[in-house]
């Protein structure tokens, strides 16, 4: 599945050892575009009328040389990449052209239009690097969102990952198989060898390593490693809904078989290599009977691998997840089950519609509008009671048959319902109106599901309390929170 997410930019960590990089300019902007250049191994060349003071530092440096003046075509020649960084605006936008011309990537301050690049906030943990970037949009947000990583990403994890890349050929060489190597490596990070690496004592982590590599190269060559499952749910839509252990599983996993409730914003959290399995249902055209989806779980696991059963809401609410980790006890494969937000709680709480609230429902019940033989086989007269709210699931397909049991039982033909289609993403629309009417308004509006429907007085709130407006950029959604002003 491809992300219906485009990016501004693509990240790429650039390899500058020995290369030639161009900056125009001898203030302070363009004294730090040589530093970093210098600190990545590059050999730099100033063209500015005269340099400040800020380059002081580095002016003897030996990958560093300085030519007075305004910018040549030859001083391009050979670059990799260029800076403007001037305060003149004409030889800012010279060195674009003649750069450009020349096939070297231009990055010109303060003019995203003449920038094939942008520079990152970068937290440097050598060889560890983090870069927070905004496609030029706010450097003051990546800015302060470096400042907020530099407290949680310990100055020690430089030598962490010194320590790894010192082990790296050793550990490939003993432990063959890719995944089991990725499997030990994640055990090692969790383990005394890493803490002792992070705090310097590199003598004794690799004692430890030593150790442990001996223990796995002990154990019977053909005895087969068995996987796991992680069954996690995976919210209604949003990915701001996941749960820590979700996101920390998502990473962990060798293959992730999901379906059509998964959408590709939660799909790129899970780890970039894993391999992906769909096995997504609509309406009357399964991709895969779920007994071959719990067989498939079983296979890849028995296969040693780390499996992602990704599903859609909560597995244990209308998720057949039961039916899924039934099989797996039966077969004897290690299983987490990591619970999700609900569709009810999640849509009902991005429309505005609160499920519970003591002027209108003291109950609420879920129900699943799934037919067998085509009609529903539900308690009629529990749902059809005062002072509650009936939340039905899988139900749009029915919806025109619902009502009319609904209806037919007794229920009053004002009785307020709501439909959330793709509830909690950007994409949301919230369709209401009453128990005689809201079919025909749903067929009205093409709505195509997923959906679900609320059915009580508590819709009613709906007009009073929504609060997220899907359609409205991040610009707008902020200006309407915070006002305008203010330099983000």
């Amino acid at each position: 599945m491809v992300s219906d997410r485009e990016m501004q930019e693509l990240p790429i960590n650039l390899n500058l050892r020995g290369k030639k990089v161009v900056v125009s300019g001898g203030g302070i902007i363009a004294a730090r575009r040589v530093e970093a250049a210098l600190k990545a191994g590059a050999n730099v060349l100033v063209v500015a009328p005269s340099l400040g003071p800020d380059f002081h530092s580095f002016a003897d440096h030996a990958c560093f040389r300085h030519r007075a003046g305004q910018p040549q075509p030859r001083d391009f020649e050979g670059a990799l990449l260029a800076y403007g960084a001037s305060d003149d605006d004409a030889t800012d936008r010279l060195v674009y052209t003649l750069a450009s011309e020349l096939g070297v990537l231009v990055n010109v301050y303060d003019k995203p239009e003449c920038c094939d690049f942008s520079t990152p906030a970068i937290l440097d943990r050598s060889p560890l690097l983090v870069a927070v970037s905004s496609a030029g949009a706010s450097p003051l947000l990546a800015r302060m969102i470096k400042e907020r990583l530099e407290s949680l990403i310990p100055a020690s994890y430089g030598q962490l990952a010194q320590f790894l890349g010192s082990i790296r050929d050793e550990v490939a060489t003993r432990i063959a198989d890719p995944r089991e190597r990725r499997h030990f490596l994640e055990r090692m990070l969790d383990s005394p060898i890493a803490d002792l690496a992070m705090a310097g004592n590199e003598t004794r982590a690799r004692e430890l390593l030593a150790e442990e590599l001996a223990v796995i190269e002990a154990k019977d060559a053909s005895a087969a490693t068995l996987g796991e499952v992680y069954l996690v749910g995976a919210g209604p839509g949003d990915p701001d809904l996941l749960t820590f252990r979700a996101m920390r599983l998502m990473q962990r996993a060798d293959v992730v078989v999901y379906d059509r409730l998964i959408g590709s914003q939660v799909l790129d959290l899970v780890r970039r290599d894993a391999e992906r399995v769909y096995v997504g249902k609509r309406r009357n055209q399964h991709e895969l009977p779920q007994e071959d989806i719990s067989r498939l779980l079983v296979t890849l696991a028995k296969q040693g691998k780390r499996v992602l059963r990704l599903k859609g809401g909560d597995p244990f609410i209308f998720g057949r997840g039961g039916e899924e980790i039934e099989m797996l006890a039966d077969e004897g494969i290690p299983f987490q089950v990591v619970p999700g937000v609900t569709a009810a709680s999640g849509c009902a709480s991005y429309a505005g519609i609160p499920l519970t609230h003591r002027d209108h429902a003291q109950v609420c019940i879920f129900v699943t509008g799934h037919a067998k033989n085509g009609r529903p086989d539900l308690d009629w007269p529990l749902l059809i009671q005062p002072n509650q709210t009936v939340a039905i699931y899988m139900g749009l397909a029915m919806l025109p048959g619902l009502t009319r049991e609904f209806i037919d039982r007794g229920a009053s033909l004002d009785t307020p319902v709501a439909v959330v289609d793709n509830g909690t993403r950007q994409n949301q629309q919230v369709i209401t109106g009453t128990i005689a009417t809201i079919a025909e308004s749903v067929a009205a509006a093409g709505i195509k599901g997923p959906a679900i429907t609320f059915i009580g007085s508590v819709v009613r709130l709906h007009e009073k309390f929504a609060w997220f407006r899907p359609h409205e950029t991040t610009a707008q959604k902020f200006t309407t929170e915070m006002g305008k002003g203010g330099n983000i």
